[in-house]
């Protein structure tokens, strides 16, 4: 199998602020440890060969030395692999796994805003076993999915107003894959993707990896950008737009009504086709989010995307799609190509948990509401320095450091088994080095053991990063 080759300026962009000054650490073990977490972050993909030495040299503006020194490090850690005239690949240790957003094997995780199973789902399952049984006399392949489910997941986007039939429905294997099948659908190699600046990183990665390319609308410091999200199309003429208007992932911020009759209305105007990622949707604290975006203007071409990951729980790896009837059909025409559907005892699973979610959801809620609360209480008395405003809803912190310092942070935090989500991984080109997520999902003595474990490393990285700020509330 043939290398991918990085580019060097590529690198320099994900690489993006890792030089400690000053520092006692030696330059080439500072580069060793940033393109380690490039890695294990799963930025830098399995197999792909960097740049020759003296090309990364001029890149950085480092000398071959230095440059040799890090590589051999990480030559010697196996996480580069190199052959005289082939320059370094990337690989994996014998005994690390292969990189993901979530490391269920690391000691303390907080690159992963997700929670654990709760009863419900053992109920669920109880239920799936049992309902299952008449349909074990059919051969299980469906590519829309369980006319039952998709009735169930229909009448809820009804009762959000937004009328709904069960033929304007399809289930997939989660979010991200049902993106990855309208991307399939609507995209080719070179198409632009319009995108909020920062977002969700595997809808980035869904984007290159269907060879098309991202373009970021920056968030402002509340809101969205209306006027330069409407610019943005007008200047770039992408094929879609890819949105999270119910407590976006990473910055917890919640679209406004006449927000989203304004991006619809954008929408319709323009012809451009919105892809509307609904995750986190019943993961509010205070109030409900408004009607779907899809619900302020007809006309618009808004195909809306929903999960059970967040909601219920990961491990039950279903998503779907709602759209035009027209455009379900055609999806499923597309989907030939990848798969014959979703798995069936999990789609029954998932309609008991959608029929029976008014009696475990308010609770779901409370304790991440409780979970938000303590978190806050941590990061202001241990992490003074650090500027974060509290989300209306979703699973984590979008939290600003006072200098661009979150890959230097991660990195050191790496080496004692602490995955952080640094604020690059969720921008373009290396953006968001002065961010971290950091996620509040965690069980409130587990998020506090690994904080008290990250505060030293901070306060020795924080000696000369002068504060700009106190958190926000």
């Amino acid at each position: 199998m043939s290398s991918r080759r990085f580019g060097s300026q590529s690198l320099v962009r994900l690489l993006g602020h890792w030089q400690q000054t000053p520092s006692r650490t030696p330059l080439w073990r500072q580069l060793a440890d940033a393109v380690r977490l490039l890695i294990l972050d799963g930025r830098l993909a399995l197999d792909t060969r960097l740049p020759g030495e003296r090309e990364l040299a001029s890149a950085l503006d480092l000398s071959r030395t230095t440059i040799s020194t890090a590589l051999a490090h990480l030559r010697e850690e196996g996480y580069l692999e190199s052959r005289h005239g082939s320059g370094s690949r990337v690989i994996l240790p014998d005994a690390r796994a292969v990189p993901t957003l979530s490391a269920a094997s690391a000691a303390l995780d907080l690159s992963t805003a997700a929670l654990n199973a709760g009863p419900e789902i053992h109920q669920a399952y109880t239920h799936a076993l049992t309902a299952i049984t008449p349909h074990l006399s059919l051969t299980g392949y469906d590519q829309l999915g369980l006319i039952a489910l998709r009735e169930a997941i229909a009448a809820r986007y009804t009762a959000r107003e937004l009328p709904t039939r069960a033929d304007e429905v399809m289930v997939v294997n989660g979010a991200v894959s049902g993106f990855a099948l309208v991307l399939r659908m609507m995209t080719g190699p070179g198409d632009r993707v319009v995108v909020d600046h920062p977002t969700y990183p595997l809808a980035i990665a869904a984007i290159q990896g269907a060879l098309c390319r991202p373009v970021g609308v920056a968030l402002p410091e509340t809101g969205w950008d209306t006027d330069g999200f409407a610019a943005t199309l007008a200047q770039t003429a992408p094929r879609l737009a890819y949105l999270m208007p119910d407590f976006h992932n990473p910055t917890g911020r919640c679209m406004e009504s006449e927000t989203r009759k304004t991006i619809a209305d954008i929408a319709a105007q323009t012809r451009t086709t919105l892809v509307v990622d609904e995750t986190m949707v019943d993961l509010w604290f205070d109030s409900p989010p408004p009607p779907p975006l899809a619900s302020f203007n007809p006309e618009a071409s808004i195909i809306t995307l929903g999960s059970a990951g967040k909601s219920f729980w990961g491990g039950l790896r279903l998503g779907w799609i709602r759209a035009s009837s027209r455009t379900i059909a055609t999806l499923a025409q597309t989907r030939d190509t990848l798969d014959l559907g979703s798995p069936l005892l999990e789609q029954l699973a998932t309609r008991w948990l959608i029929e029976n979610s008014h009696d475990f959801l308010p609770a779901r809620r409370n304790m991440l509401s409780e979970r938000r609360h303590r978190c806050s209480k941590l990061l202001h008395e241990h992490f003074p320095e650090w500027a974060f405003r509290e989300p209306e809803g979703g699973l984590s912190f979008w939290v600003e450091l006072p200098g661009m310092v979150a890959t230097q942070l991660a990195a050191r935090a790496e080496t004692l088994g602490i995955n952080l989500g640094t604020g690059t991984r969720f921008g373009l080109s290396g953006a968001f080095d002065r961010y971290l997520r950091m996620p509040f999902s965690l069980e409130p003595d587990e998020l506090e053991s690994a904080l008290m474990r990250i505060k030293p490393l901070w306060a020795a990285l924080n000696k000369n990063t002068p504060a700009v700020k106190k958190s926000l509330v």
